[in-house]
């Protein structure tokens, strides 16, 4: 309920010294933090993130991302969907409109695509991270978002054997940006998040997000022919075979 607001941008500063990149802050979202049990009630936990957003904000932080990992209740419950939207706007009234400052939402913990596009969009963030590993229906959100607004591709899972080609990122990024004609400048991708009781150490998780900023970079690729260069054939679509390397199985007849 008091966050303490210098703690926290010490925090992203020394972050931000690490490194030439951009560095976002994580701050956890007001109805995850606020669900039954905890002593402070969304809304409360929503005002109380004004001044720490504030705070980043002018000591040069670029991107706040508010991490909503518990927002599953919202999909099928009208009340908790109007204690979500009832703590956002709240938030974003707190913050105020500042000029360069880019508030993204990041909604996990599964499919939340029942609790309508309105939910979401009719919040005033920049742009939207989406669990599509956790949550596959979210593809419907995406694809009834604003063109104005950004939509990042939480498309990698982090569990051990699932699948590490770039070929879903890269396939993720070009039909998010293909909704309402958002454009590849609008799209970003991301590995999926923790599911609870996982863990993944430093070395396993630098390897996923190598992956991640590989896909990334092929899915910027402008030559459509360069980019099947440099993906599986056999999964970019009608014309795999015309590359000379995969060669379909016989049929059987019944």
């Amino acid at each position: 309920p008091a966050p303490d607001v210098a703690a926290i941008v010490d925090a992203w500063r020394a972050a931000a010294a690490a490194t030439s990149r951009p560095v976002k802050a994580v701050l956890a979202g007001p109805y995850s933090a606020g669900r039954a049990g905890a002593p402070t009630a969304p809304i409360d936990l929503a005002e109380a993130l004004g001044p720490v957003i504030a705070a980043l904000a002018a000591a040069g932080c670029p991107l706040i991302e508010i991490d909503e990992q518990d927002a599953l209740p919202i999909a099928d419950d009208d009340r908790e969907r109007e204690r979500f939207r009832d703590a956002h706007r709240r938030l974003l009234d707190a913050v105020g409109d500042r000029e360069g400052l880019h508030l993204s939402l990041a909604l996990s913990g599964g499919n939340l695509d029942t609790a309508g596009p309105a939910t979401f969009y009719d919040l005033a963030y920049a742009s939207y991270a989406f669990d599509l590993i956790g949550g596959p229906d979210n593809w419907r959100l995406i694809a009834a978002a604003p063109t104005d607004r950004g939509i990042v591709c939480g498309a990698l899972g982090l569990e051990p054997g699932g699948d590490e080609t770039p070929d879903v990122l890269v396939w993720a990024a070009h039909y998010a940006a293909s909704t309402a004609g958002r454009g590849l400048a609008r799209v970003g991708l991301a590995n999926a998040p923790l599911r609870a009781g996982q863990s993944i150490g430093r070395a396993e998780a630098l390897r996923k997000l190598a992956i991640v900023a590989d896909a990334s970079r092929i899915a910027a690729v402008e030559s459509t022919d360069e980019m099947a260069g440099l993906l599986d054939r056999r999964v970019i679509g009608p014309r795999p075979a015309s590359f000379g390397r995969f060669a379909p199985g016989r049929r059987r007849r019944p």
